[in-house]
């Protein structure tokens, strides 16, 4: 990892809707632009993806979606509109922040949630993206849903009895049916519902990492952080992320002659692999790197090919 650089700049960019987004840029003034986006959805950023970027090679921006991180409002507080935090309003925001800071072209690195963010942007601005680097393809069709929240509970059908239980579904009730529930409750006016679903939440999203030996990195979320965190999973989830299903495979065409590099491991459970490879053959720039051991959450050798890419494309 190269070493982390402290920001030189930051700000809350308004975006409308009463929306206001933290941004932060940190590395070289005058390098190559790189945005992080960020996983979740509603993470926020993480000032350890800096250490992915050479710092003197990389302007490197890092901002947090709508309703998490140090963005305002917050998704924990249950007033906080989410009909205005769609798919294309994150996209519409990261198109502003591109504007804002007076970036022509840039690259963009993410993972899990934020490659389906990636993708959507750069599908809808092409002109805008130099190269991708993207680990944990995801996205987030219906049916990538499904298996996460269902499907892959035959594996861990223990712990998925208690994440319905959780949201009081009944045997039967689909994929969709429970992450409405839990949507339903994370919009509840009693702060101890929110709190119950949370947990509930991410101690199902821990059990299908369980394997990875990474520990339980949902969970250890707190307060606000976990609360928010889980009202905007489920609210995406709830609606297929208002994307029309398979639309981001079916318009890769749309990045031909953009660079891409894709890390996934073989034995993620939550995002399996086919999805990586149903959009590598659907974008001829892209390179699909499997990672035998890793899962979903990567380690040392997605470490090292993620790093080995952005190097690479610091040079371009």
């Amino acid at each position: 990892m190269h070493p982390e650089t402290a920001p030189y700049d930051q700000g809350l960019l308004d975006v409308g809707d009463g929306n206001r987004v933290h941004w932060e840029v940190s590395g070289n003034p005058e390098g190559k632009p790189a945005l992080v986006v960020h996983g979740g959805p509603g993470s926020g950023s993480s000032p350890r993806s800096r250490g992915l970027f050479d710092p003197e090679a990389y302007r490197v921006v890092l901002f947090d979606q709508r309703g998490c991180g140090r963005s305002v409002p917050h998704a924990s507080d249950p007033a906080a509109d989410l009909s205005v935090n769609t798919t294309a309003h994150l996209v519409a925001d990261m198109e502003r922040l591109r504007e804002h800071l007076g970036v022509e072209k840039w690259l963009l690195y993410g993972g899990s949630w934020g490659s389906t963010l990636i993708l959507a942007y750069a599908e809808a601005h092409p002109e805008r993206v130099t190269e991708i680097v993207i680990a944990a393809v995801t996205t987030t069709r219906r049916s990538e849903t499904a298996w996460l929240y269902e499907g892959v509970g035959r594996f861990f059908p223990e712990a998925h009895e208690r994440f319905r239980a959780g949201a009081g579904a009944a045997d039967g009730v689909g994929a969709d049916e429970l992450v409405g529930a839990y949507a339903a409750l994370m919009n509840d006016p009693d702060r101890a519902v929110r709190e119950r679903a949370a947990a509930d939440w991410c101690a199902w999203e821990d059990a299908v990492l369980s394997t990875e030996g990474m520990g339980t990195p949902y969970t250890d979320r707190v307060d606000d952080a976990r609360l928010g965190f889980v009202r905007i999973c489920s609210h995406y989830f709830a609606h297929g992320a208002r994307l029309e299903e398979g639309a981001l495979i079916r318009d890769a065409h749309r990045l031909a002659g953009i660079p891409g590099v894709l890390v996934h491991g073989r034995l993620d459970l939550g995002g399996p692999l086919t999805t990586a490879r149903e959009l590598v053959r659907a974008w001829p720039d892209a390179e699909l790197h499997v990672v035998e051991r890793a899962g979903h959450l990567g380690g040392e050798e997605t470490g090292r090919l993620l790093l080995a890419a952005l190097d690479r494309f610091a040079r371009t």
